[in-house]
């Protein structure tokens, strides 16, 4: 039996933050919210106070519930002058676009939603649950190779404002792997959410400094702000070879792909000698199905429409019948700057926490160590094109913190960062586990594929035993933090993915 628990997230210092709450006593559930703190400074180009996530909880002998705290949509102000523009990020193997500045800010939830789940979920005071946190901002973590990676490609964005040079470039150079890492500022931050909750971050002071800072030139208003609300909804289930799967239900993508990934495979009465060719062609009609769902502005909850009975019938005979939907080429564009931590505890309580910042407006603010979020400048969550959605409506995002169960209870806590590639890396992990019965270090480090369009990226170690003729291929050198990074845990095993510098322990 465990003596604490099991944490897999994206950095050792994430992960012990975790097993330092539970020692004190706390749950799965406080031990979550303080590693999501700390990875604000352990992992800071990944996810910050000034983006969103979602949380699903599964307490002992309760329903799980999921809380959104995503990013909200401020107003639209068409006649609106915005600070709104690309910059051009260089990974090495290709460049990608991103858009940031002012005009690419979003409402952000991360701050809402985890006060929100300690204070429903918690057992610790808050005190204790951020003191983790506290520690690592003011007194630095070391930075990684993955850290020291991701700060070199996203140097443009990162040191954009003064406030960012502050920080990445302290001394006219900037950090890299082995560097200490610090962050006062942002402890003073959760000082303040100590003190005033997260009213401090949505109505008062530090909403005063959001608000200056996104300027005339950004769309975020003090109703705004203050308007935000956490969601606590339904988790979407499903039932996928004897287990039972919750995840993120609409308006999040993410959950309602994963789950018509797995029932297409699931419920086919046909398919190939090849679980390889049969995944592909899944992942051919999803995406098509997603595309066939029309968008409409003010029902962001629309995407649910896929699991209805009619509508997911038509794409079953459709993936029957060996029909494969054509798409056009298309690369991804972001690679998506999320982090994840999974957790069970002694008890049996499991927490599947997402959070984002996205790459960041590229503004930081100087009082708070922050930067907030460049989400309104997302391709892959904007596809009406910017600035489109109507006001105030929570954005879709793929995030989908998941929940494995089985007759004895929690058998699987996992979720990726990714963007596009998250729905993908999160239904292979399943597929190797419940159909192709690796363990969970197997099921995590094994290789895997992405289809965007009509591209296959795979990585090394993917064998096509046949070719497919409206696919063009693009293999990978190894494998690539491209491919998500899923952290999971069992009751028995916890697996950080090396891809995105992840870790896991169990204790």
């Amino acid at each position: 039996m465990m003596k604490y628990g099991a944490i897999a997230g994206g950095e050792k210092s994430t992960v012990q933050a975790a097993f330092n709450i539970m020692e004190n006593g706390g749950n799965a559930f406080d031990a979550a919210v303080g590693a999501v703190f700390t990875s604000m400074v352990s992992e800071y180009c990944l996810t910050g106070p000034g983006g969103g996530g979602a949380f699903l909880a599964s307490p002992v002998n309760a329903e799980p519930i999921l809380f959104d705290f995503f990013v909200d949509t401020p107003h639209p102000q068409p006649e609106k002058e915005l600070d709104f523009f690309s910059i051009i990020v260089d990974f090495g193997p290709s460049q990608q676009q991103f858009h940031i500045g002012q005009g690419s800010v979003a409402i952000p939830g991360n701050i809402a939603g985890l006060l929100k789940v300690h204070q429903r979920l918690g057992q610790i005071p808050l005190k204790a649950v951020l003191e983790p946190a506290v520690n690592a901002a003011r007194d630095g973590i070391i930075l990684n190779s993955s850290q020291g990676y991701l700060i070199k490609i996203l140097e443009p964005i990162l040191t954009y404002s003064n406030g960012g040079k502050v920080i990445f470039s302290p001394n006219g150079k900037l950090l890299k792997k082995d560097d200490r890492f610090k962050n006062t500022r942002f402890a003073d931050l959760l000082e303040c959410l100590l003190a005033e909750g997260h009213m401090y971050f949505y109505e008062k002071d530090g909403a005063e400094l959001i608000l200056n800072t996104v300027g005339e030139k950004g769309l975020l208003t003090k109703e705004g702000l203050a308007l935000y609300r956490v969601a606590e909804r339904v988790p979407l289930k499903s039932d996928f070879r004897g287990k039972t799967i919750y995840t993120n239900p609409a308006p999040s993508a993410g959950g309602t792909l994963i789950t018509f990934i797995l029932q297409l495979l699931e419920r086919s009465k046909t398919g190939t000698k090849s679980e390889l060719i049969d995944l592909i062609r899944a992942m051919q009609i999803t995406s098509a199905a997603r595309k066939e769902i029309s968008i409409d502005m003010n029902n962001e909850f629309q995407i649910s429409q896929l699991l209805e009975p009619r509508t997911f019938s038509h794409y079953l005979r459709l993936f029957d019948s060996g029909s494969t939907p054509s798409q056009n080429e298309k690369d991804p564009v972001s690679r998506g700057a999320t982090t994840h931590v999974s957790i069970i505890d002694k008890h049996g309580n499991a927490a599947s926490v997402t959070t984002t910042n996205g790459e960041g407006c590229g503004y930081i603010i100087p009082e708070l160590g922050m930067m907030l979020n460049n989400m309104l400048g997302e391709e892959d969550l904007n596809p009406m094109g910017f600035h489109q959605w109507a006001h105030q409506r929570r954005l879709p995002t793929m995030i989908s913190p998941t929940i494995v169960m089985g007759e004895k209870g929690v058998e699987l806590v996992l979720g990726s960062g990714g963007s596009n590639r998250l729905r993908s890396a999160i239904s292979q992990v399943i597929l190797n586990l419940f159909t192709k019965k690796m363990d969970l270090e197997a099921a995590v480090h094994t290789s895997r594929i992405h289809l965007e369009g009509n591209v296959l990226h795979y990585e090394p170690g993917t064998i096509l035993e046949q070719s497919m003729d409206d696919i063009r291929l693009h293999p990978w050198d190894e494998n690539n933090l491209f491919f998500g990074g899923v952290n999971a845990v069992s009751p028995s095993e916890a697996i950080g993915d090396p891809r995105r510098g992840g870790t896991g322990m169990i204790r």
